[in-house]
């Protein structure tokens, strides 16, 4: 048997699983909910996003999302006018006529989202009723959900947790009898979502979904029988809500790197009662492909600190994956929430001398990552500028989330991400030469 092949059974215990954690309620610098649209709706191909908020957020999701100027959107924004903010129109009239007109133009669409760029007593509008009245006016042909995508209330990667648990109450109720199905939870792109399809068709579990589903008729059903994988640490709601509605989820590493691959497909092994051989033999050319491209990018990560600003809440999987996998060597890992249940298997495999913090004050956060002086720091856009005049070397958090990251065949490129800036940090260390300064000729005495 080759190493490849080898599961250490994650502890429980050791790690960060009893570590303490350093709350902070300060000021933090983080994304909205609404950039979530950014891949969602490259998921979800007969679904539009309709943000209804102001030109901030206009210009906000149309620079987030500028590739969409190439194809048909799938978003769009109802901007509030100060008109509508002061009450001199009324506001759900207004709504109705972009819907209406919206729907006219575009008679593909048939999942519509009213997406929330501030909280109802703020734009005026109570966007659960709208979209009730909307959806029962355009149904069957068109549903119409809503969701907050407010920076008051979601950060960054919250936005497609609301919009998930959105989709939860619309999922038609599985008998009690039903066969057993495997639900996929979380906006992966599509090639690696049918990765994942083929490795457990291999393993004989015979009814595999997802959620969201590309179209909103292939939407699964859920009931008692339904055992769900979460793909993405940060659906806290969107698991609770399947857990109301029967479903039960698989303790599991998240799939990032081989181990975590590994671990959560095996999850899934287990509770379908595939025989362990099986298993293995699905999962080893995978594993060992995995293994083989990391080693690779070993050398460029290997010994090399890194420290993780709150952002995308993939911060913990992501600091195991790079520690157990690559030799880095995490100082602190922040995270906007520590969902603890759901980390339970990830927290000890983390280094027992990381620091761990939930939450942000932004300013105390960067006095101890300039007093750490990291190898690499991830942090949002609005940091990383700062931290590279002050010469420290960034990641932008938030190509972690655009980018195909989980399972096997991705994990060297997860890799390439941390050393890219590494990488590149080097080579313009060597192009620089210090400017010697000029001979001067000296004059004789005379």
């Amino acid at each position: 048997m080759s190493e490849a092949f080898v599961l250490d059974a994650p502890s429980s215990v050791g790690g960060c699983s009893t570590a303490p954690v350093l709350r902070e309620r300060g000021q933090r610098e983080v994304f909205c909910g609404l950039t979530g649209i950014v891949w969602l709706h490259r998921k979800m191909q007969d679904a539009f996003f309709l943000v209804v908020g102001s030109r901030t957020c206009a210009h906000l999701i149309q620079s987030a999302a500028g590739v969409m100027i190439f194809a048909e959107p799938r978003f769009a924004t109802a901007i509030m006018e100060e008109k509508d903010l002061a009450g001199l129109t009324d506001t759900n009239d207004e709504l109705d006529r972009v819907v209406d007109r919206l729907l006219a133009r575009r008679p593909d669409i048939r999942l519509l989202f009213l997406v929330g760029s501030c909280p109802s007593e703020v734009i005026k509008l109570d966007l659960s009723r709208a979209a009730g009245r909307l959806s029962a006016k355009h149904s069957p042909k068109v549903r119409v959900l809503n969701y907050s995508g407010s920076g008051i209330e979601t950060t960054f990667t919250q936005g497609e947790d609301a919009c998930l648990a959105a989709l939860v109450p619309q999922m038609t109720e599985a008998p009690a009898n039903a066969e057993p199905s495997l639900l996929i939870v979380g906006a992966l792109p599509d090639v690696v979502e049918d990765q994942f399809r083929r490795l457990f068709a291999a393993m004989d579990i015979a009814r595999v979904e997802a959620l969201p589903a590309r179209r909103i008729a292939d939407l699964p059903s859920v009931g008692p029988n339904t055992r769900f994988l979460l793909a993405q640490p940060f659906l806290g709601d969107t698991g609770r809500a399947l857990e109301d509605r029967g479903a039960v989820r698989l303790d599991a590493l998240f799939p990032f790197g081989a181990e975590g691959t590994t671990d959560w497909l095996h999850a899934a092994a287990q509770a379908f009662g595939v025989d362990e051989l099986k298993f293995r033999a699905v999962v080893a050319p995978g594993r060992e492909r995995a293994a083989r491209a990391l080693e690779k990018v070993r050398p460029a990560l290997e010994g090399r600190s890194i420290f993780f600003f709150p952002d995308s809440q993939l911060e913990v999987p992501l600091a195991r994956f790079l520690s157990r996998e690559l030799g880095m060597v995490p100082l602190e890992v922040g995270t906007p929430y520590l969902h603890r249940t759901h980390l339970a298997k990830e927290l000890p495999l983390l280094p027992g001398a990381t620091r761990l913090s939930e939450g942000q004050d932004v300013d105390r956060q960067l006095d101890r990552c300039r007093a750490a002086r990291p190898d690499l720091s991830v942090c949002g856009l609005g940091l990383a500028n700062p931290l590279e005049m002050e010469g420290l070397t960034t990641k932008w958090s938030i190509e972690l989330v655009f980018s195909p990251a989980h399972g096997f065949d991705q994990a060297a490129d997860l890799a390439e991400l941390f050393a890219r800036p590494l990488n590149r940090r080097d080579r313009l260390s060597d192009a620089i030469v210090p400017a010697r300064p000029a001979r001067r000729e000296v004059a004789p005495c005379s």
